[in-house]
């Protein structure tokens, strides 16, 4: 995928003997604000989370940190397989192409295949023992069925249905690459298909990940663990107070008491005088961690693992390209830190998570099959600095940042040009009744209202509905933007004369590297 030159990367870190090599836990967060975070300067005290703040100041949190798409699916393509995510070859992708004309249309669509060599199977062919715990929405599931949202989760049939998608999930995740795949969530809680299931369980997903632990034994391990909180549904009876019997795979007798009981919330967070929004859920996660660290440190293995902990994307602009949706949240921890510090203001991509992670494990690979690139010298303090753009597709935007400018473009297909009112209405209708079967907010019922950056709804959907009346230059299709100066992206220089330069500078870096990617994208790659 990168140019050969770039070969030598794959050995920015000593290739180590199995037995040197380091355990790996790659541990993703759903939605989760700065605020949430004690790490950012924007939720400092603001919350409860020893066990994640303790690690946190053993590692190097990565300020600039970037997604390649601020939405969950191609974010998670991004950071498990090192490739752009319009590389899927799902067929959800590719038949959004085809009905787009040729122009790839990243969303909740850019699923893992078995054909790709993704992270896991890295790690298994170098003699890792892999598993993936917690939310999906990466691969596909041959034979996945929705359950009736109504549907009796203590009914034998819908057992038996359940029993079948876990059984589908588990033979899909072996087929990329996993080992042993627990506790997994298809999608979120709300769109996996029951509503009595429609609930978060982290003692379910924690217990998922000691049981992965365990099966380990002594061999070094890759651990996916992906959270479904703070993600929604947020309120307390489908989140930290929901009955803790409720899992993906249906009711268990029982109910898990892997983490501390939800009787301990208050006292604790009224003892640390924490009053912020999803204290109880933020805490909920945390104590998951502490578990996990726990386990860890009492197997003998905390101190050979090497943590990274990601949330998916940005939350202050979701489903756009802007930096409060691309901006992203991460830190990477080892057992003494690294070389680089307590912080990094490199600018990376969580397309470079990949080849970063087997540099650390002291794998070797050909760079070439990444789009990303390795910044473990940066982590080991062999290097310094990072020059090269960064690049960013969902939907209908494509864009770049190089040197502090930004170059947003908006190319909406002919498809989306020619809907007619009619159109319009009936897709709305279907929305908004979706929206409220489930008991969601509807936002909007104008059938002429504008699309979103990622979905063809009039007025945009559920996820990036908020974010479309906060940039004054939202529907113009070239943007660009001086983020030093204009971090917010609210005045959009692209039609000034004395910026014409900058604007073609970086279109042109868009467009070479879109002629590497598969699909056109209007006039800046056309169909040949």
């Amino acid at each position: 995928m990168r140019p050969a030159i770039l070969f030598a990367l794959c050995l920015a870190a000593p290739i180590l003997r199995a037995a040197e090599r380091p355990n790996v836990v790659f541990l993703v967060t759903d939605d989760q604000f700065k605020s949430m975070m004690n790490f950012y300067p924007e939720g400092n005290g603001k919350n409860l989370t020893p066990n994640t703040d303790a690690l946190a100041a053993e590692a190097t949190v990565m300020d600039r940190l970037y997604v390649t798409s601020p939405v969950c699916t191609p974010s998670r393509y991004a950071a498990l397989t090192g490739l752009y995510p319009s590389r899927s070859q799902s067929k959800k992708f590719t038949q959004s192409t085809r009905q787009a004309g040729g122009q790839t249309v990243v969303q909740w669509n850019t699923f893992i295949t078995g054909e790709v060599s993704a992270l896991p199977r890295k790690f298994r062919e170098a003699g890792y023992f892999t598993g993936m715990v917690g939310k999906n929405h990466a691969f596909e599931a041959d034979g996945w069925e929705m359950p009736r949202w109504e549907s009796d989760p203590k009914h034998a049939e819908v057992r038996a249905l359940l029993e079948r998608n876990r059984l589908a999930q588990v033979a899909a995740a072996r087929a990329i690459g996993f080992d042993f795949a627990a506790s997994l969530y298809y999608n979120n809680p709300v769109e996996n298909g029951v509503k009595a299931l429609a609930a978060h369980n982290l003692d379910w997903i924690a217990k998922g990940a000691i049981d992965f632990i365990d099966a380990a034994g002594d061999r070094p391990f890759f651990l996916y663990l992906a959270t479904t909180v703070p993600h929604g549904p947020q309120e307390a009876g489908r989140s930290w107070d929901a009955d803790r019997r409720i899992t993906a795979d249906g009711l268990l007798d029982e109910p898990l008491t892997v983490l501390p009981g939800r009787e301990t919330y208050a006292p604790r967070l009224q003892a640390a005088r924490i009053r912020s929004p999803q204290k109880e859920n933020l805490l909920w996660l945390d104590d998951m961690i502490g578990a996990l660290v726990d386990k860890l440190r009492s197997a003998g293995k905390l101190e050979n693992t090497v943590l990274l902990y990601f949330n998916d994307h940005g939350q202050k602009s979701k489903g756009t390209l802007y930096e409060g949706g691309v901006h992203g949240e991460s830190f990477i921890w080892r057992k003494g830190g690294f070389p680089a510090g307590k912080r990094s203001s490199v600018p990376v991509s969580n397309v470079d998570f990949a080849p970063t992670l087997l540099d650390l494990a002291g794998i070797a690979y050909d760079a070439e099959e990444f789009d990303g690139r390795s910044f473990a010298p940066v982590l080991l303090g062999t290097s310094a600095q990072r020059t090269e753009p960064l690049f960013f597709e969902l939907g209908y935007v494509r864009g770049v940042i190089h040197e502090g400018w930004k170059y947003l473009a908006l190319r909406y297909p002919e498809k989306a040009k020619s809907m007619t009112r009619e159109e319009r209405q009936r897709i709305l209708d279907e929305f908004n009744a979706e929206q409220r079967r489930k008991g969601r907010p509807v936002h909007n019922t104008d059938p002429m209202a504008g699309f979103s950056h990622v979905l063809l709804i009039p007025g945009g959907g559920d996820a990036e509905q908020a974010s479309m009346g906060a940039y004054p230059a939202f529907y113009d299709a070239d943007q660009l933007y001086d983020l030093e100066t204009d971090p917010s992206e609210q005045s959009n220089l692209a039609k000034l004369p004395e910026h014409a330069g900058k604007l073609a500078a970086l279109k042109r870096l868009l467009q070479d590297h879109l002629a590497k990617m598969p699909g056109t994208f209007a006039e800046l790659k056309a169909a040949k």
